[in-house]
């Protein structure tokens, strides 16, 4: 559609460059310069403009570590991104753009307690690179795993699993960045 049509546009949301947005629109408006982020952080956004007054201003994730690695990542409520990872650094690497690519009042994570020594690490090393405040909780992640008749189809079960652990309850700790405490 051409800039002229903008203001006759009906739909939900505009994607468009600074120079061709409209000085105002009813419609929330995001900008092509978002393309370059995480594509989690692109539906976080989406999310955040759509439906920005129903519900709470929380990231929600859920972590089931293990040889697999579920996550699972809550953004307005909604489920925004479930993913599996091999290795903590690829993990770590990735929260940190989502944590930062996305704003929250808080910013909670649940990490299962199947695995406490991965679970610690991946804490630990949230808190060396992320430079800013966290919430995070340890879960029991007892019978979270669903029992499937093909075993973990490509890390299904774990993905799953994260998902569960979003909705479990735990001791919660906010995590201050070391630059702060230092």
């Amino acid at each position: 559609m051409i800039p002229e049509d903008i203001q006759e546009y009906d739909g939900d949301i505009i994607l468009t460059t600074l120079s061709e947005a409209p000085k105002s629109s009813k419609i929330p408006i995001l900008y092509e310069d978002i393309l370059d982020l995480e594509p989690t952080v692109i539906g976080g956004l989406i999310m955040q403009k759509l439906d920005s007054t129903h519900c709470s201003d929380e990231l929600l994730i859920g972590i089931d570590p293990g040889k697999r690695i579920g996550l699972s990542i809550y953004y307005y409520g909604c489920e925004v991104e479930h993913s599996l990872h091999i290795s903590v650094e690829d993990l770590v690497s990735h929260l940190i753009r989502i944590l930062a690519g996305l704003r929250a009042k808080k910013k909670i994570i649940k990490i299962g307690n199947g695995n406490m020594k991965m679970a610690k690490n991946i804490t630990n090393l949230l808190n060396l690179r992320y430079c800013s405040d966290f919430e995070i909780e340890f879960v029991n992640e007892q019978n979270t795993s669903i029992k499937t008749k093909n075993y973990n189809q490509r890390g299904k079960r774990d993905m799953q699993s994260a998902k569960y652990i979003t909705r479990r309850e735990g001791p919660r700790h906010i995590v201050l960045p070391l630059s702060r405490i230092g």
